[in-house]
């Protein structure tokens, strides 16, 4: 019983519980399936509140850890080990909270077999909650894979037109570096005979000749899934064949997956390989911020235009992490949570006048302001937060990163900054010449044709907590940062 009542198991798997009561709900039950996934991710956002109420901020180390003997076989021993520190407690907070606003989305938007939909939904708020808390590499493995299962059939069902292309190929990417990943974590285990990470980091002593390819192949997996540049193509398919809750998801929670890995994982575990790897991370994060920024104004669909963007953004917080300081890190993590929200609210908008028009064609809209209004107003705010408008929470997040790039010893030249810092201009051109067309000047094909109405109740009630915080931590980013603070100057000790 003191298993299961432990906070983080509880936050872990209490979407559990929600799925042992859809599974046995009539699937013409529709609604009632909805508010049983509603509720269900409610509470589990309410507990991540509790963990928050728990966690010291003062305190850098491991906390509200549940650590249980697991499996122990020829002196291997694994254990099912949780725990929070300042480096993920933002994600945990972010996952809880855009799990809810995800499945309130859905509400009109998914009509074909919801009991199956809200299930996968729900597992895939496990496993996404167990990267972020497990501290045994094992344990870890096991909810990284775990989370392939739930969205690999969220775009394969629920998907466009070329949904199973997209699952199929997202599917793949990810499951190739996951190996590589493994077998790092094998040869781990068996030189220190445990697969926690802590007893990990503190034996040490993995010789600099092996460091680097222990690091390329956690790399391999967690590069695929940020995306970085050149690794990235799977991104935009998955994106715009998913349906609107699984591209929030996908942006707001699985990229981080990717870019919290390199922070969990390799900067500890591995720190002589991090800094011969720092300037050459730098330089294809530098890439993947212009190409992102070019290739998103290129696009004729706007679903589209914002999945390019956030390899952009993913640049960012790649740049941040590897300058290797405190500025760069905490801008890092702290722009994770931004690009969670700036873009998710993105996605539900353009899935939100999608329902009405069955087009993303930036070129068949014009002129949406004077018909929604309401619509314009949102998508506006979201869009600057985007950009990195000062006063919104894009900004914070680049504006510190960019300043821990420049004077990085690690990267070792200020040029990454400087050129970074195109990428934000950039980010305006594509975000505004987007804002233009659909929602400025003469009325469209599509705006002519369709009745369109402004958003109602449950689509305001949608997006506004995101951008609650889009304001708050554009004002008043204080709080996150001492959340992270002490947590991040332990892990750069040595550096």
């Amino acid at each position: 019983m003191e298993f299961l009542l432990q906070p983080l198991t509880l936050l872990t798997f209490f979407p559990l519980m929600g799925v042992l009561v859809i599974l046995f709900m009539k699937s013409d039950a529709k609604n009632a399936i909805r508010w049983v996934a509603m509720a269900t991710t409610l509470i589990t956002f309410g507990i991540s509140l509790w963990v928050l109420t728990l966690f010291t901020s003062s305190n850098p180390d491991l906390q509200l850890e549940a650590r249980y003997a697991w499996i122990n076989v020829a002196g291997w021993n694994i254990y099912y080990y949780l725990a929070v520190d300042g480096l993920s407690i933002l994600l945990v907070l972010l996952t809880a909270f855009l799990t809810p606003i995800s499945v309130l989305s859905t509400w009109t938007a998914v009509e074909d077999r919801v009991k199956d939909f809200m299930i996968f939904f729900l597992l895939l708020e496990v496993g996404m909650m167990g990267v972020f808390l497990a501290q045994d590499l094992f344990l870890f493995y096991i909810f990284w894979e775990f989370t392939l299962v739930p969205m690999y059939f969220l775009i394969g069902l629920w998907g466009g037109p070329r949904r199973i292309y997209a699952a199929v190929k997202f599917f793949l990417y990810t499951m190739a570096g996951s190996i590589l990943m493994l077998l790092a974590i094998i040869w781990l285990g068996n030189q220190g005979k445990t697969f926690s990470l802590p007893e990990l980091i503190a034996q040490g002593g993995i010789p600099e000749n092996v460091q680097m390819w222990l690091f390329i192949a956690f790399a391999a997996a967690f590069a695929i899934k940020v995306p970085m540049w050149p690794l990235h193509s799977w991104l935009p398919d998955a994106h715009v064949e998913a349906p609107t809750a699984g591209s929030v998801i996908l942006a707001g929670v699985l990229l981080k997956m990717g870019t919290y890995g390199f922070l969990r994982f390799n900067i500890p575990l591995f720190p002589s390989a991090t800094l011969q790897s720092a300037p050459w991370i730098a330089l294809l994060a530098t890439i993947g911020i212009i190409y992102g920024a070019a290739v998103s104004y290129a696009q004729a669909d706007v679903k589209k235009l914002v999945a390019y963007s956030s390899v952009s953004h993913l640049g960012f917080v790649m740049l941040g992490l590897f300058a290797l300081n405190a500025q760069g890190i905490s801008g890092a993590i702290l722009q994770m949570v931004n690009h969670g929200l700036s873009t998710g609210a993105l996605f539900l908008l353009i899935g939100m006048v999608y329902e009405q028009t069955h087009t993303r064609e930036i070129k068949v809209y014009g002129g949406l302001w004077k018909i929604m209004p309401v619509f314009g107003t949102i998508m506006l705010i979201s869009a600057l937060s985007s950009m990195g408008l000062p006063g919104l929470n894009g900004f914070v997040g680049e504006f510190t990163i960019l300043l821990g790039a420049f004077g990085s010893k690690a990267i070792g030249s200020p040029w990454y900054a400087g050129i970074s810092a195109i990428g934000v201009i950039m980010a305006a051109i594509y975000i505004l010449y987007m804002f233009q067309k659909m929602f400025l000047g003469p009325a469209g094909e599509i705006t002519r044709a369709h009745n369109l109405r402004d958003l109602n109740w449950r689509e305001i009630l949608t997006v506004a907590p995101l951008l609650a915080f889009m304001f708050w931590i554009g004002l008043y980013p204080a709080p996150f940062f001492n959340l992270m603070a002490p947590a991040v100057e332990k892990l750069l000790i040595g550096y």
